[in-house]
């Protein structure tokens, strides 16, 4: 059995209601924007479609733990250890942009099991747009296959990054414009769909340097079944560093060695 037909049902049946859920909110005057203790937002959405997650869950009878965003789990700073698979989820990621009314926000689903992510989702309901990867098995947008671009420099390449804000160290600043200025064109997009873009072969790179991993689980799968490449930046595969650095593959490690 593949992890498409292990997985795919539980995931799809979340995502599904996850699109009702925050599309019941989205553009209305019923949402109600909170801070939590490190200033990022939190609303109503967000608490059910992770509660709505963690039901699904339970109910579907799979050996799943979960590390949510809102509700925790256990250990977020590494691979789970606890002999069982488990699903990690953001419930709505880009709940600033959610709040606006900037439609680019989405649900992010992955799968990790024996430390490795073995299935991913991102859904964007205002997008009406879903993008998937189960390992081994190719990465997806509204079912059709989906490959990165082949540009081969990075002076030819379109950089999207997270931006210089109050989160970045002077350094980060320093290294994400010496980047951008070594790139054809670049913009500061940030959160999961810069990652998609790459998969997709929209852009060449996409990168994150202040994230959790709820932020990041379902990325690195679908750059990589699409042909791509998702690394921090000392090229470790991995979702519990902070950074995430995603391309072609083809300038991935030109990249690597502005952003060091």
């Amino acid at each position: 059995m593949g992890f498409r037909e292990e997985y795919g049902t539980l995931l799809d049946n979340i995502a599904r209601e996850a699109d009702v859920i925050a599309m019941r909110y989205f553009r209305t005057s019923d949402v109600h924007v909170d801070r939590k203790g490190d200033g990022s937002p939190v609303t109503q959405a967000d608490r059910a479609v992770e509660e709505m997650a963690r039901a699904k869950v339970k109910s579907s009878g799979l050996p799943l733990d979960v590390l949510g965003e809102e509700m925790g789990g256990r250990d977020a700073s590494a691979a789970s250890n606890s002999g069982r698979a488990r699903l990690i989820i953001d419930p709505i990621d880009g709940t600033e942009e959610f709040s606006r009314g900037i439609p680019t926000f989405g649900t992010l689903l992955a799968i990790e099991k024996d430390g490795e992510i073995v299935a991913g989702m991102a859904s964007a309901p205002a997008l009406s747009t879903r993008w998937w990867a189960y390992r081994g098995q190719g990465a997806y947008r509204n079912g059709k296959e989906i490959h990165v671009s082949k540009v081969a420099t990075l002076s030819a390449s379109m950089v999207f990054t997270t931006g210089t804000g109050p989160k970045k160290t002077s350094v980060m600043r320093d290294k994400i414009r010496r980047l951008v200025d070594a790139a054809r064109n670049g913009r500061a997009l940030g959160g999961y769909w810069q990652h998609m873009l790459v998969a997709e072969g929209s852009i060449e790179v996409a990168v994150d340097l202040t994230s959790m991993p709820w932020d990041l689980a379902p990325l690195g799968i679908i750059v990589e079944e699409a042909g791509g490449r998702s690394t921090n930046l000392q090229g470790v595969r991995s979702i519990y560093t902070h950074a995430l650095v995603s391309t072609n593959g083809l300038v991935h490690d030109e990249v690597l060695a502005l952003l060091r």
